[in-house]
């Protein structure tokens, strides 16, 4: 779910049997401006964010190396909102999600390292439903995030607690959704503004191959667990993760090797904000598992974060691991949409 910050800073059952979910480095993928072709294209501009750590000069953050950020300005506030984010075509194009139900796509002009340089060619245009028509007027438009399989893409809402499944490519942004996700009472009761926030589709070649991570945003407080959930061709499974320190998850995605990154924001007036992100033990997850993982980066108001939401992991041309991370401005002119970049160094 969106947080705004103030001023100090009908369903349809899916044939999962034929699903194997391969990790997006493994996919062809469609380049920038062979997605949306039918959107609206939007004039944008960046500003660079030469370093991470507000007032310093220091790249190395544990296991992750700084490469670069950018501040994305957009001439249209449909733009903003982006919960759900792709890497595509080794880092130069992405695919994002908003929290009112419109794909985002656009290119990425980067160095040979992978720092980004730069953001062009924008368009947006409305996720449609099985019959046509948007999902604002069907009411299932909190998008929250996106994850890509062999059998296309899927999309977590979070007040109705759905997954939805598209077909890929997006070649022209007007395809309709193919169907829901059929999911279990318990994950339709979750609370509204606390529900299925992140979505990561496995990489091949794991043990949770052909199954879908889907988890919930937050629980009734650090003494309560996150509800995590094993989606696959023979129905949902439950585990858990511990939550600590106020921090709610926000996104997911898989390692090439199997691993886990769970995103995690924190917003309160105790705190401020923060991101979090925690690397767990692939092979761990499974049903009825209570999970951990580890920290490998955690920032505060002195770094440059801003409402994070948004997780992507792509391998570029030399077989390193990148993450991508994208915040949430909500639409409000109080907040940044900060796009950032990192190498994972295993």
């Amino acid at each position: 779910m969106a947080r705004r910050l103030p001023n100090f800073s009908s369903c349809f059952a899916l044939v999962l049997t034929a699903f194997v979910a391969v990790s997006v480095a493994d996919m062809p993928v469609a380049l920038a401006q062979e997605i949306l072709s039918e959107g609206r294209s939007v004039k944008a501009r960046t500003k660079i964010i030469e370093t991470f750590h507000i007032g310093h000069d220091d790249t190395n953050f544990g296991a992750l190396t700084f490469l670069g950020g950018l501040e994305l300005l957009a001439s249209d506030r449909k733009i903003g909102g982006l919960s759900g984010l792709l890497s595509l075509d080794d880092g130069n194009a992405f695919l994002a999600v908003t929290d009112n139900g419109h794909w985002v796509s656009g290119a990425i002009k980067q160095t040979t390292d992978g720092k980004p340089v730069d953001i062009s060619e924008i368009r947006f245009t409305p996720l449609l439903g099985t019959d046509g028509k948007t999902l604002q007027a069907r009411w299932g438009h909190d998008t929250e995030a996106l994850t890509l399989s062999e059998s296309g893409l899927y999309v977590s809402a979070e007040t109705k607690n759905a997954i939805y499944h598209y077909p890929w490519p997006l070649i022209t942004g007007k395809e309709r959704m193919i169907g829901e996700v059929n999911l279990p009472d318990e994950i339709r009761a979750l609370p509204r503004n606390t529900g299925l926030e992140s979505l990561a589709a496995a990489p091949d070649d794991s043990a949770l191959t052909g199954k879908l991570i889907a988890i919930a945003e937050s629980s009734q407080s650090d003494a309560h667990d996150l509800s995590g959930y094993i989606v696959g061709p023979n129905g949902v499974e439950r585990f858990s993760i511990k939550r600590s320190n106020r921090f709610d998850a926000t996104d997911a995605a898989f390692l090439p090797d199997g691993d886990l990154i769970l995103m995690e924001r924190r917003f309160n007036l105790r705190d401020l904000i923060g991101l979090r992100l925690r690397r767990i033990d692939g092979a761990a997850i499974k049903p009825g598992a209570v999970l951990e993982g580890k920290v490998i980066l955690e920032a505060d108001f002195k770094y440059q974060i801003d409402n994070m939401e948004a997780l992507a992991v792509h391998q570029n041309s030399k077989g390193e691991t990148i993450l991508t991370l994208l915040s949430d401005n909500n639409r409000s002119i109080l907040q940044r949409t900060v796009f950032l970049r990192f190498r994972l160094e295993e």
